[in-house]
């Protein structure tokens, strides 16, 4: 372990160096400025699209929809993306960057959500413009789809890298880091064994996930908003407790952003670098940003227009990060337990409990379970659609049992080591598919200013994925 521990943690500080935080902004920051601020600009668009998009039968237009549209609604895809993104990022990789990079981290988290809103916007209409059907008749998209479809064949080795960096990612940020998480959570705060919580994680996921993506868009269409909103609620009570410390965080988050942090209490201080470096990582690790993981989910909306899936998926990065990282980042930040040098899901939770004794705990708990479970199903999907890219149709089943095994296996393993393998694979991840959305960026600034011109924006050829 100590061998395997160091390999990853050799490569993890290659991948997650001054490259990675230079691609993955500026990326996004290209992304940008080529939509000209599109998604600021039209971000109430994409509100009322996400709320008309609820409805199964019509599109927007109030036309009926067919299974050749799509397999879940616009909304339902959304909340299978968020489903994914709502999870243990939120509360222990949020805390996480404050104590590896104190409370300037929080701002470069602001940062990758605000560039990264573009980016998930990019994302989701490659997707759509570039899906496939497979022989069972589902769609089926993302970066690999995109890079095949978009790029060419001679760019095929960069969709098998991302699809096989994509199926054994799934294993970690999507499986066993959230089973591991709840484990501890769940063992500290309730006495539960962690063995006993890996196998009703285990029966619970199985159920969803052998259903496919219609089951999964379905529970995450009931499970991700009542959850998340009450979670929100749960973070501004505590906030109104705190309501005389909400400005000194604020000011702590901007100062600290540019300026060292010295060390104080059981805080071993963060230098600027720090601040960046972990905010952005675990910026990118609970909004995915620029993983290439969401526009899996999006692929498979009902929906016949790229542009318009693209705007409702980018609200899932100003939901997860502006809305629920910052909710959780201000609680932490008007306690004290932070520089007494508490980190992961621990110091949420105890940041809680300080101002609600005795409730925080249990709140913030039950929060990561909820939040953790539906992450199982998202990626569950995610890494099935890689792992069908590779190895065809035929081996879907195979890999929804292989993903539902994992589960209690990592409630039961070290947790650091999770972390950092789940770290690694989503950098690697991240590198093909950010060199995919910069090349096929002028596909997707053409398929915007025609939307926005009143042109028809088609999702390109029905591709037979099995021949194709």
């Amino acid at each position: 372990m100590e061998t395997l521990t160091t390999i990853f943690s050799s490569i993890n500080g290659v991948v997650w160096g001054p490259l990675m935080l230079v691609l993955l902004l500026g990326v996004g920051i290209y992304l940008q400025i080529g939509l000209k601020l599109m998604p600021f600009r039209k971000f109430g668009t994409g509100l009322k699209l996400m709320w008309q998009g609820r409805d199964e039968t019509k599109t927007p237009e109030g036309e009926p929809k067919t299974e050749q549209d799509g397999e879940i609604s616009p909304f339902n895809a959304l909340m299978t993306a968020l489903a994914a993104t709502i999870g243990t990022g939120n509360i222990a990789g949020v805390a996480t960057a404050i104590a590896l990079g104190g409370p300037g981290a929080v701002f470069w988290m602001w940062i990758t959500a605000l560039v990264g809103m573009a980016t998930k916007f990019s994302e989701a209409v490659l997707a759509v413009r570039y899906r496939e059907t497979d022989s069972t008749g589902y769609h089926i998209g993302g970066p690999m789809f995109y890079i095949k479809n978009g790029l060419g064949r001679k760019w095929l080795w960069l969709g098998g890298a991302f699809a096989f960096f994509g199926s054994v990612a799934a294993f970690g940020i999507g499986n066993t880091v959230q089973s591991n998480s709840v484990a501890d959570a769940l063992g500290t705060t309730f006495g539960i064994p962690s063995w006993a919580t890996g196998l009703i994680l285990m029966v619970l996921a199985g159920a969803v996930i052998i259903g496919g993506i219609k089951r999964i868009g379905k529970v995450a269409g009931k499970l991700v908003p009542i959850m998340g909103i009450l979670y929100v609620i749960a973070g501004l009570v505590v906030l109104v407790i705190n309501s005389s410390q909400i400005g000194e965080a604020f000011g702590m988050i901007f100062y600290y952003a540019f300026n060292p942090h010295a060390a104080m209490g059981g805080f071993a201080g963060a230098a600027v670098m720090a601040a960046i470096r972990f905010g952005v990582a675990r910026g990118i690790f609970s909004n995915e940003a620029g993983l290439g993981s969401s526009p899996i989910a999006h692929a498979a909306a009902k929906t016949k227009n790229p542009v318009r899936q693209g705007l409702v998926a980018m609200l899932a990065t100003f939901i997860d990060t502006i809305v629920v990282c910052t909710i959780t980042a201000l609680v932490i930040l008007t306690s004290t337990v932070w520089m007494e040098g508490e980190a992961g899901a621990s110091l949420t939770a105890l940041s809680f409990d300080a101002a609600l004794p005795g409730y925080g705990n249990q709140i913030v708990s039950l929060a990561l379970a909820v939040f953790a479970f539906t992450t199982l199903l998202g990626w569950s999907f995610y890494g099935e659609k890689c792992f069908q890219f590779l190895f065809g149709t035929r081996s879907i089943m195979l890999y929804r049992v292989l993903f539902v095994l994992a589960i209690p296996l990592g409630a039961l393993a070290n947790l650091g080591f999770i972390w950092l393998m789940a770290d690694t694979f989503n950098a690697m991840m991240a590198i093909p598919n950010l060199i995919a959305l910069a090349l096929l960026s002028p596909v997707v600034f053409k398929l915007t200013r025609d939307y926005f011109d009143g042109k028809e924006v088609l999702p390109g050829e029905e591709l037979d994925h099995d021949k194709a």
